[in-house]
């Protein structure tokens, strides 16, 4: 079975058919870059080239960086224009792809679904968190298997300041900092998240992922297991395909 994903990041709007039972893109991904101020109506031009591109004429399942809820309705938008929060955005993105059925769902919720059925976290059972580092930090928490929504870990305030705004690959990035002062920074995250959360597990995603190498040997006294993401920065694109499909 095959349906559509799309990933919205802050910096990218990914997507490609999903093969359902392999928990793979049945093509490579075609990416645009997200608009900037990135409204609404900018975002779903995006999200809509990304669908022509494909030809898709079935349901699509959407990921958002951001707290949805109801369904559809966007509640939070820290790395997008805040004119999405409250909006419908089922309805506006299904409007926008010519009346395709759509499924929204949390960015880092839909990597994390993904992650447990077909990655890192599959067969695990206790207490499994994802985090997407990227322009932010998105989580996704598990409990033998089980999502906990919208939560949202990118948020807490650690040492006076929001978490990803110190810790995110955009900080490291923007500030220029070396692959050992970053791994210090997420260290520090990590001991805060399992000071509130004790996980067995941490899967780390997010397009760093694919350069785990270089950062997760440097990060120590943790002691959760910490692995990276087997489906690496595809995740979210497999996830929203995952969640349109039960729909």
């Amino acid at each position: 079975m095959q349906i559509f994903g799309v990933d919205i990041g802050g910096s990218g709007i990914k997507g490609a058919p999903v093969d359902l039972d392999r928990g793979d893109l049945t093509h490579e991904r075609f990416k645009v870059l997200t608009p900037h101020p990135a409204t609404p109506d900018a975002v779903a031009d995006g999200v809509k080239e990304v669908v022509d591109q494909f030809g898709w004429r079935g349901p699509v399942g959407i990921t958002f960086p951001g707290v949805v809820t109801g369904g559809a309705t966007i509640r939070t938008a820290a790395n997008v224009d805040k004119a999405w929060i409250d909006v419908d955005a089922g309805v506006l993105l299904g409007e926008r792809l010519g009346g395709l059925p759509v499924t929204m769902v949390n960015d880092a919720d839909a990597a994390g679904v993904a992650e447990v059925e077909f990655g890192a976290g599959r067969d695990r059972r206790g207490t499994v968190i994802l985090l997407t580092f990227g322009t932010g930090i998105g989580s996704a928490v598990f409990v033998d298997g089980v999502l906990v929504p919208n939560t949202e870990l990118g948020h807490l305030e650690l040492g006076g300041h929001e978490a990803e705004k110190r810790a995110s690959t955009k900080a490291k990035d923007d500030h220029e900092l070396s692959w050992e002062h970053w791994a210090r920074r997420v260290t520090k995250y990590l001991a805060h998240v399992e000071m509130l959360f004790s996980p067995e597990l941490f899967i780390i995603g997010g397009g760093v992922s694919r350069k785990a190498q270089k950062f997760l040997p440097l990060i120590e006294g943790i002691r959760a297991e910490i692995v990276p993401a087997q489906l690496q920065n595809n995740a979210g694109i497999v996830g929203a395909a995952m969640r349109a499909a039960k729909a």
